[in-house]
This record gives C-alpha cells, structure tokens and sequence, in this order.
C-alpha cells in the first residue's frame, strides 16, 4: 500500500533541538525526507530558499540550539512512499533484535533484504523499521551489509550515538568478525590480506569490486576454524570495511565464497547447491562496540541461520 507523502510540500519552520544540534545544514535536510534528490537540496542551499534564523547558510553551516530553519516546498513531482510493511517482514525484523535500549539497535539481519532503499528496491530494513517503530524520532543505519549477507546490523536511535559508532568504526576500534565458506583449504594457519581495491562498472553495467594498486587500502584477517573434503569454515576479521571486501580478498586468495555468483567458483557453488545452499555464505557472526554512552564493552553474537547450520552439518557427515 502506498500513499502520498506530504512532507516538505509547502514552506515548515523547524526549531533545532538536541538532537540534530552541530548537524551539517545540508545532512539535516537530507535527513527530513529520504526521496528528495540531492540535487534539490542544493539548489535550495544555493538560491537561498532555505534560511536559518531568516539568513542565508552555506550548506556546511553547523546547526545550534533553538536555530530556526525556514524549509521551501522541496518536491519536484508527486512521489508516493511505501507506509505499510510485509507482515511477514515486520515479524522477521522483530524476531530479529539482539539487543536495544535507548541508544542503540543491534538486529541479526536475515538474509535476502537490503539494508535501505535504492536501485530498484523500494524498501529496505531501516525504511521497515522507521514505519514499525514510528515513536523514535531519530534512527539511522551505522553501517551497511550486502544484501545476501545475514547477521549483526548496527543502528543509532540518537545523533549523539551515532556520531560515536562512527567515529569508532572511522578508528577500526569496533570489532567485527564474520563466518564464512570457502572453496578448498590451507591448513591451520591465519591468512591476512592487505590488497587494495576498486570499484568497477563493466560494459554491461554491473558494478564490480577488483584488487588494485590504485585502490584503496583494505585489511582482512583470515582464521581457519574447520576444514572438510572441498570446503573450509573460516572466520574473517575486517580491518576496513570495503565494498564486497570479503569476498574479493577471498577470491585473491584463490578460495572463493561459497554461493557468491559474482566473485565464486561456478563448479563448487553448483556442489554447494546440491547440498542445500541457495544463498551466500556469509555472516556477520560477531560485533564488539564500546557503548556510547555508558562505555561499556558489548560484545554481541548473531546466532547462525539454520539454513547455514544446515551446510556445516552436511560437511560434517561427509
């Protein structure tokens, strides 16, 4: 079901208040209505229809406390949102939540959705969770996981919190280790990979990540756990967190993911499928933060889905 989305169509008056204080004029505007383009926004910043305390601000002015900012009309056509959620969705998101309280959302994310909206999908899992949990005012991805991938997914329910695990993650001090599949094996010994990478748009259009020395620097510690006749169970430590960064460090390293049909082996992942994978085998198994507020150290596990428990086992008894 949708409908029509009124936000932002005739001029609002918004007072600052604590939480979007020291924001960036142009992210708090970006933030108010997630399906106005950028290039609107903008253009308002430049033409000077967006004001602050009745002047004009640069967009990377800082907002204060109790700034009041006149926003214009800023949809260039009629658009229509999503505002209801799958019922079988909503259940899988609420069954889901490994830990909450008033900072912060840690969800074991099922495989198969996408963490927000964008080419072609027209809801994601925090657009689901913004229309589940209309009471929080504020809620927003920390960070992001591919599609296929399951697993631990952070959220701040508060600026302040979410200006923190940012400036974790921009430090590498939050923890994040991950389970995975791997075409063949090495024996016992710990992998790390430091090859840089690139994003690439084929002639077909398909994005793809490849190791390059012009890339950018990315990190990947890779722990051998359990090893079977054509596979081995490895945990994966992240230093950075690039595109697709597992599974390309994997393929560098000649052994592939298991059911990854972009960078994988076409003959093993046909093996794998036969056994019952039919998806990628990779989850976000582990998550360890400082919380930003009490400072506490968390350290969250996200159980592994049964459908990937179910490979471990068939490996197990051949």
């Amino acid at each position: 079901m949708t409908s029509s989305n009124n936000k932002t169509r005739a001029v609002q008056f918004i007072e600052i208040t604590a939480s979007n204080a020291g924001q960036r004029l142009d992210n708090f505007l970006l933030s108010i209505d997630k399906n106005i383009p950028k290039s609107r926004i903008y253009r308002a910043l430049r033409k000077g229809e967006v004001r602050v305390n009745k002047g004009r601000k640069k967009q990377t002015y800082k907002l204060e406390l109790g700034d009041s900012v006149r926003i214009p009309p800023l949809h260039t056509q009629e658009k229509t949102v999503i505002t209801t959620v799958n019922d079988r969705v909503k259940q899988q998101l609420l069954d889901n939540i490994l830990i909450e309280d008033d900072d912060l959302l840690i969800l074991n994310k099922p495989s198969g959705l996408a963490v927000h909206a964008g080419s072609g999908i027209e809801q994601g899992i925090i657009e689901a969770l913004r229309i589940i949990r209309p009471e929080l005012p504020f809620l927003e991805l920390v960070h992001r996981l591919d599609r296929d991938t399951s697993g631990c997914l952070l959220l701040a329910k508060t600026r302040p919190a979410l200006l923190n695990l940012q400036q974790q993650m921009i430090q590498h001090d939050i923890n994040k280790r991950y389970l995975t599949l791997l075409k063949g094996h090495w024996g016992q010994q710990e992998k790390r990979v430091t090859a840089p990478m690139q994003k690439n748009t084929l002639s077909s259009g398909e994005r793809m990540v490849r190791i390059d020395p012009e890339g950018k620097h990315a990190e990947s510690l890779f722990i051998p756990l359990a090893q079977y006749n054509s596979a081995q169970l490895t945990e994966v430590v992240l230093f950075t967190g690039r595109t697709h960064q597992i599974r390309v460090h994997a393929e560098h390293l000649g052994h592939p993911l298991a059911g990854d049909d972009k960078y994988g082996d076409r003959a093993f992942n046909k093996v794998m499928k036969k056994i019952g994978l039919k998806r990628l085998f990779l989850h976000a198994w582990k998550l360890g933060i400082t919380h930003p507020t009490s400072g506490q150290t968390l350290d969250i596990e996200a159980p592994i889905p049964d459908a990937l428990q179910h490979i471990i086992t068939a490996l197990e008894n051949t």
